[in-house]
């Protein structure tokens, strides 16, 4: 696996843009696999859809970013409600055919559907986000989740004052596992006796896991109950529902992958959000594309990681700095990350 090119680091700060642009779902080409220079790029949403104001938000502001500086057209597509892997497959294939390039699946689990396609559309580029699909034609555009989430867990442990904090994962996975690796190591080594509650809502996504807000609402509560001042949800859109609790409690809530505090859906909440675990998607999905743009399309794994700024933790709540010692241990924790001094657990 190796580390994201130079090119990829104009993705920087691509999950902050603003989520309000609509997108246009014109096609670039009516036949097969086409390399025509009127390109768009195209992706499909991972369950939960857009308005999670998460993760597929997060690939929706790539789009918008991609859309805007190149005049691209472009096509954003929901899932639906128990869809097969061959479901997926005939997504993918469809963009394709329709002459969009890139082709992006958000989400691991268009793993088997990107395996199928990719190779029948050798002239699209297509990329995956959060899974690698070996391909000479596939982009795997994957994070170092578990860095960021120790920089939260540092955070968490910095603001608790019950020395008791949260974790609520979407879904049972080895993907979500990082998150709370990662978390829990970055509380302990910050505050050794802060005990971390963990609860995953369901084994599989099928089951709402990263679409139910009223599932993590309830699991945030029962955290809450037992004293849990602090929680972190990796939950995609059951997220909210934390955040939700969180806020009702007058607890603090540590967002997710975009920049939850600046999310306009969340704004009644946003004074009780201390910070998120920032994964740039948006970045990746600029990024896939502007290769794409440049006749030079990125291939093969692609990590974004804290060195090249594909992972973070933000700071745009105002009360993120009165936090006593909080900055000054999140900084040193990057830098302790960055030389390699902090070596992050994955699970």
């Amino acid at each position: 696996m190796r580390r994201i090119s130079k090119l990829t680091r104009v993705a920087v700060g691509v999950a902050s843009l603003g989520l309000v642009a609509t997108a246009c779902g014109g096609t670039s080409s009516d036949s097969g696999d086409s390399d025509s220079s009127d390109r768009g790029v195209a992706i499909a949403y991972d369950v939960g859809g857009k308005g999670d104001q998460s993760f597929n938000d997060a690939a929706y502001a790539g789009l918008t970013k991609a859309k805007d500086e190149f005049g691209y057209k472009t096509a954003d597509i929901e899932p639906t409600e128990g869809e097969t892997d061959a479901d997926k497959e005939q997504r993918l294939a469809s963009l394709a055919k329709q002459g969009y390039n890139p082709v992006i699946g958000v989400g691991f689990a268009y793993g088997p559907a990107m395996k199928a396609v990719a190779s029948k559309y050798p002239k699209t580029t297509f990329g995956i986000v959060d899974s690698v699909v070996e391909g000479k034609n596939v982009a795997s555009l994957v994070f170092a989740e578990e860095q960021a989430s120790y920089l939260a867990g540092v955070a968490a442990a910095k603001a608790t004052k019950s020395d008791v904090v949260g974790f609520v994962g979407g879904v049972d996975i080895p993907l979500i596992h990082k998150f709370e690796a990662g978390y829990k190591q970055g509380v302990q080594d910050t505050k050794p006796g802060v005990q971390v509650l963990s609860q995953y809502l369901t084994q599989t996504a099928e089951e709402g896991g990263f679409s139910s807000p009223d599932k993590g609402k309830a699991a945030a509560e029962g955290q809450i109950e037992k004293k849990a001042d602090v929680l972190y949800a990796a939950a995609g859109l059951s997220g909210q529902g934390v955040i939700e609790a969180a806020a009702k409690a007058k607890a603090w809530a540590i967002g997710v992958d975009s920049d939850q505090y600046k999310q306009a859906a969340l704004a009644p909440y946003k004074n009780y959000i201390l910070t998120s675990a920032l994964k740039d998607v948006g970045g990746a999905v600029y990024a896939l594309s502007k290769s794409v743009q440049d006749d030079k399309p990125l291939t093969g794994t692609q990590t974004f990681d804290l060195k090249v700024d594909g992972v973070g933790l933000s700071e745009s709540n105002p009360e993120f700095a009165k936090v006593a010692g909080l900055k000054e241990a999140v900084d040193k924790a990057k830098q302790g990350i960055d030389d390699g001094s902090i070596k992050v657990k994955t699970e």
